[in-house]
């Protein structure tokens, strides 16, 4: 067969020719008008790095998989340096890519031509109310510095992403999970109000109560409707947590044991974590001596999972009776020896109690789940379809890998901000919880070709438009599958907000638009 006579593919129209669902990263924008771009940032006093290990730097993301080089790097400083920024880009029509941490894996964060505004430069705690139980800070600091500032004040976070190394801003454009989210919500929903610059330059202050537009467009927004730049956040005192752990042998039960325990709201944090689906640990987790309590009399003894010795021995036991899959018991045994120290350090536990889940869980995710490319794929559902959602995915990953891990939690969804979910990984039939499961493959020394990863991708992917189900992370590379999740209607409904408030189309381009 000619490549002309290839048919069409609707999934990624920006495919390589001749080779099927292979995406690729957005056409480079060609630097026209960049010289007199730069010279009009001069006249506004703005700095922009424009010499390769100035940019270099930035060529990739955590994925590993899309690389691209700015023309120049801008470290944002202030909102007002980044209105004049963003009012010289549209005037040239500059594309300006924002980037926190960092910590995309679909190349969202990586520029193909144009600016690089780098939000790192604005990591500044602005003002703690003890009273009011609220933060202000801007929001390129990073999670684990807010986390370390407020811990001076005997306060916490609500809920933030499991990486820690992510930025506030980024958070709250995408989503942002943690074991607590079942019970708080997701990042973005902590949010209280916004200073956000537009993409035509302007600087506004925003939230349910003023300018709620602009508000329910950029929470939740992947970065298209402008950028955040300060946030007041919602936080709660300061507790340590006791960890309980239960171990199953199947992915259904311990699902279904994951949504009672959220629909019964008797934990302060639950979560899967699974060693492909021989080893799968339910966690349950509590702030406070007294819920502890109610959970061990009232819903313990309704869950189906082990005890550590009881699985261990049931998992010889299958193991005894499966010889041939001894290299994959070996690679369990070490796993565990090396992850559960890490989940559960003497250093940062007191009398069973984890003192520092910032550092515990931030840590353990680079170490244990960190390689050159970090390919996590994922699939947001409602209740009702997780369980398939969740063993159709990891039929997947067994096809593609010898090892791998599931990362499942719920997300408790608050009425008021229905609006914000529109364009986002909350599944539009979620009800009360949504929920989401992360595949990611253990490369264990291995090395696959980026056309199987992306292949891998895809068939997650495709499993999530035929059960009719949202993506934690979308846009980037997979922005082809948007449309056919969501569909044209609320897609082109976005397109015309995104076209009335970014004329030149210049804000993180190519990320889902």
């Amino acid at each position: 067969m000619s490549v002309s006579s290839l048919p069409a593919d609707v999934v990624a129209p920006d495919a390589l020719q001749g080779i099927p669902r292979q995406q690729t990263n957005p056409t480079r924008w060609q630097g026209e008008q960049w010289g007199m771009f730069v010279e009009a940032l001069q006249k506004e006093h703005i700095e922009i790095r424009e010499k390769h290990f100035e940019t270099g730097v930035y060529v990739t993301d955590a994925g590993g998989l899309a690389y691209g080089l700015p023309h120049g790097v801008v470290i944002a400083k202030s909102a007002e340096q980044i209105a004049s920024l963003m009012k010289l880009a549209q005037q040239f029509e500059v594309p300006v890519t924002t980037r926190g941490g960092g910590l995309t894996t679909e190349g969202e964060s990586v520029a193909f031509g144009g600016v690089l505004l780098d939000m790192t430069g604005m990591s500044r705690v602005i003002s703690v109310d003890k009273a009011a139980l609220t933060v202000r800070t801007q929001a390129g600091i990073f999670w684990h510095h807010l986390a370390e500032t407020l811990r001076r004040d005997g306060l916490d976070y609500l809920s933030a992403p499991l990486n820690l190394t992510s930025s506030v801003g980024g958070t709250l454009g995408v989503g942002g999970i943690d074991v607590n989210s079942s019970k708080h919500g997701c990042s973005a929903d902590q949010a209280i109000s916004l200073q956000v610059v537009t993409p035509t330059g302007e600087v506004v202050e925003c939230s349910d109560d003023e300018n709620a537009a602009l508000f329910e467009r950029v929470i939740l927004g992947y970065g298209q409707f402008g950028i955040i730049t300060e946030a007041t956040l919602r936080i709660r005192p300061y507790t340590p947590l006791r960890m309980h752990y239960f171990y199953y042998s199947s992915l259904k039960p311990c699902v279904e044991d994951l949504l009672k325990l959220d629909q019964s709201q008797t934990c302060d944090y639950t979560g899967i974590l699974t060693m492909m689906d021989s080893a799968i640990t339910l966690l349950v987790a509590f702030d406070s001596d007294e819920r502890e309590a109610a959970f061990m009399v009232n819903m313990k003894d309704r869950l189906r999972g082990y005890g550590e010795l009881g699985f261990a021995l049931r998992l010889a036991a299958s193991f005894a009776l499966r010889p041939w899959k001894w290299k994959e018991a070996l690679f369990l045994l070490q796993r565990k020896k090396e992850l559960f120290p890490d989940l559960q350090p003497e250093h940062h536990m007191h009398e069973g109690k984890m003192y520092d889940r910032t550092a515990v869980f931030s840590k353990a995710v680079w170490k244990h789940w960190g390689e050159r490319q970090m390919v996590i794929p994922d699939l947001a559902t409602n209740a009702e379809k997780f369980i398939e959602a969740v063993e159709r995915g990891n039929a997947v990953c067994r096809k593609y890998f010898p090892y791998y891990t599931l990362y499942c939690v719920g997300i408790r969804l608050r009425e008021e901000h229905q609006a914000h979910y529109e364009l986002s990984s909350i599944p539009s039939d979620a009800k009360g919880f949504a929920y989401g499961c992360e595949f990611e493959p253990m490369y264990n020394g291995q090395e696959y070709s980026r056309d199987t990863l992306q292949s891998f991708k895809n068939e997650i992917y495709d499993v999530g438009v035929e059960l009719e189900t949202s993506y934690y992370r979308f846009g980037g590379m997979m922005k082809g599958y948007i449309r056919r999740a969501l569909g044209d209607e609320i897609v082109e409904k976005h397109l015309e907000l995104k076209k009335e408030v970014d004329p030149a189309m210049i804000l993180n381009r190519d990320v889902i638009f």
